[in-house]
C-alpha cells in the first residue's frame, strides 16, 4: 500500500468501533455467518451486513456462500498491509525527528 489514497478506505472501515469489534470476532480465522456475529450485541443482522459490506469492500474480509447462509472470514493480509503503511509513517517521523534532534544539539 504505497499511497494514501489507496489506504483511506482501510483506515475508513477501521475508524469504526461496531466494524473494528466484528474483526475481533473473526480474528480467530473461524468463517461465521451473520446470525453469528450479531448474537450478544444490540446490533440487528441489517446492521451487521452493512457493517461488513463495509469491511468487504475495504477489503478486510471475504465472505462465501454455504448452503443459505454466507459466511465471513478475516483477510488478515490487508491488516498486514494496513501495519506496514503505518510503520512506513513512523519511519518517517522518526527520521524526521532525529533530524530535529541533529538540528537542535548541533
Amino acid at each position: 500500500m504505497s499511497s494514501a489514497e489507496a489506504a483511506a478506505p482501510l483506515f475508513a472501515a477501521l475508524a469504526d468501533p461496531t466494524r473494528l469489534a466484528l474483526l475481533r470476532r473473526l480474528a480467530d480465522g473461524e468463517p461465521r455467518p451473520i446470525v453469528a456475529l450479531a448474537a450478544g450485541s444490540a446490533l440487528t443482522r441489517q446492521a451487521v451486513t452493512k457493517h461488513l459490506a463495509v469491511l468487504r469492500g475495504a477489503g478486510l474480509v471475504a465472505r462465501r456462500p454455504a448452503g443459505r447462509e454466507t459466511l465471513y472470514t478475516l483477510r488478515p493480509e490487508r491488516l498486514a498491509e494496513a501495519r506496514a503503511w503505518l510503520d512506513e509513517v513512523a519511519a518517517q517521523w522518526d527520521d524526521a525527528l532525529a533530524r530535529l534532534k541533529a538540528h537542535v544539539e548541533g
